[in-house]
């Protein structure tokens, strides 16, 4: 009998063999899928190890039923998919990567599965994987399927799981690797990392294939580390770059796709809930907000880099979540200097002491003035507080208590368009009240507008401000004073950095 090759034993790809290590969840499948017609949804991580316990499952029940493997990746799968709800009796039918499907594709499953729940079907059985929230996806399209199918989460594996698929390998190799403990702590959950690593600390030792003595292996980790990386990034640092980068480097702007990216990497999932996120980094809420809410996120992911974003990340607009779909994607992430990489993709700083650059202070007769400020602003990734931006969020709160830090502190500038109506109105009066004392910090730039008495605003006339004529063109003013915004924040970022 032929000795086990490396490659056999801990594998990059495919249904692993020696390795194989039955996840905590591995129970709960089992009798899902020997369920009659009931839907099952099977959803977690890329890596985890999903995919391999269904088949290992399917074959340890033993039966005998026609099982088909379908892949939301492939188009001659997906044809298929698509024809399901028209086929009888076709055994058990695995999707995978069910989130790549279109909307429609995805309601049609719902439905079928809906139905063939409710006949008890004895032949035909339909098993969605997905990443997380892949439930929560396919429920949206059928709210009353939640009762009619089971939902299974695979978690990030435990240590002690993680150990073992080592040992299995260990043990078809006749080895013994002194880094195993550093291993099983860097895959972090993911079987998949934990068979790469293996692998590349065999390579390193000159382990191809099973010894014919039991050997005890002595290698670096941090070597077979770094050389791991060092591949990865030829994979991955352009994918990496492009979205960290944006649609469009915006040095002055506050890197909302940099941050993401980085949230992504430190956090303990795989998969990223913006919603979630932007409440605990409430200093970036409203450049990452921005590109959320907008859809800009969705259509920079869908735009001209689709390819090459779409082998590594996944975005669910329904629910606002971001997911890795390579596991090595994330690992590489994780292990980047950010402060590095930050420089590197156009980003001299990634630090910032205000929630907001700009706050807009402003009668309501200017509203077209400053909505044309605040869109010209947006657009450059600068974090802008405009009221009518912020309405949710205001939503059953002290609104005092709400906007004063705002203008006291948590702008880096106000900008308070001097209108004829702004010393009249309540709510001026109170977020002038809260700023005033700015004026002596240089840090509120006025807006003089051309019907405006003068001798309302003299004193603000000892401070640098921009004119503005109503009788001339909106959108041109207001573009000069985006301009001329940008180039005050910019002027603020590379002074900062320079004294750091």
């Amino acid at each position: 009998m032929p000795q086990p090759l490396l490659e056999d034993v801990y594998k990059r790809s495919g249904i692993p063999t020696y390795t194989f290590v039955r996840p905590t969840e591995y129970q709960r499948l089992y009798v899902a899928l020997r369920t009659k017609g009931r839907g099952l949804v099977v959803e977690g991580p890329s890596g985890i190890g999903k995919t391999t316990s269904i088949i290992k499952a399917i074959e340890e029940l033993g039966t005998g039923s026609t099982v088909i493997k379908l892949s939301a990746r492939k188009n001659e799968d997906r044809a298929r998919i698509e024809n399901l709800p028209n086929e009888k009796n076709f055994g058990t039918a695995i999707i995978d990567d069910f989130h790549r499907l279109n909307d429609q594709t995805k309601q049609a499953i719902a439905d079928f599965m809906k139905t063939l729940a409710d006949e008890d079907a004895e032949n035909s059985k339909i098993v969605i994987v997905g990443i997380n929230k892949a439930g929560d996806s396919l429920v949206s399209f059928a709210p009353d399927l939640n009762n009619r199918i089971d939902t299974i989460r695979f978690e990030t594996n435990p240590i002690d799981k993680v150990i073992e698929l080592i040992t299995n390998g260990e043990g078809a190799l006749k080895i013994n690797l002194n880094t195993k403990e550093e291993i099983a702590r860097e895959a972090n959950g993911s079987f998949h990392i934990a068979q790469l690593l293996c692998y590349e600390t065999c390579l390193a030792a000159n382990i191809l294939e099973a010894e014919t003595e039991h050997n005890h292996v002595e290698i670096s980790f941090d070597l077979v580390r770094e050389k791991v990386f060092e591949d990865l990034g030829r994979q991955f640092y352009l994918a990496a770059r492009e979205f960290a980068t944006g649609p469009k480097l915006r040095r002055e702007g506050r890197a909302p796709y940099l941050h993401i990216l980085h949230w992504l990497a430190v956090g303990n999932e795989w998969t990223l809930d913006l919603v979630q996120a932007i409440r605990d980094n409430p200093e970036q809420r409203g450049s990452v907000g921005q590109v959320v809410d907008k859809g800009f996120l969705d259509s920079f992911l869908n735009g001209e880099h689709k390819d090459l974003f779409s082998e590594v990340l996944h975005f669910d607009n329904l629910t606002n979540t971001l997911s890795v779909e390579d596991p090595k994607f994330v690992y590489y992430i994780r292990n980047i200097l950010w402060n590095k990489f930050a420089r590197q993709v156009g980003y001299s700083s990634i630090t910032f002491k205000t929630s907001y650059d700009f706050a807009l202070s402003f009668a309501g007769s200017d509203r077209d003035v400053a909505e044309a400020i605040f869109e010209g602003l947006s657009v450059e990734e600068l974090s802008v507080f405009y009221d009518k931006n912020e309405q949710a969020r205001i939503l059953a709160e002290n609104v005092e208590d709400y906007l004063s830090p705002i203008y006291r502190t948590e702008a880096q500038f106000v900008v308070v368009l001097l209108g004829p109506e702004y010393p009249k109105r309540i709510w001026t009066k109170f977020e002038s009240e809260q700023f005033k004392h700015r004026f002596g910090e240089n840090s509120v730039i006025p807006i003089w507008f051309s019907y405006a008495p003068p001798s309302l605003f003299d004193e603000t006339r000892k401070y640098g401000g921009i004119e503005y004529n109503r009788d001339k063109d909106l959108t041109e003013q207001a573009n000069y004073i985006v301009d001329k915004l940008i180039q005050k924040i910019a002027e603020v970022r590379i002074s900062a950095n320079s004294e750091q």
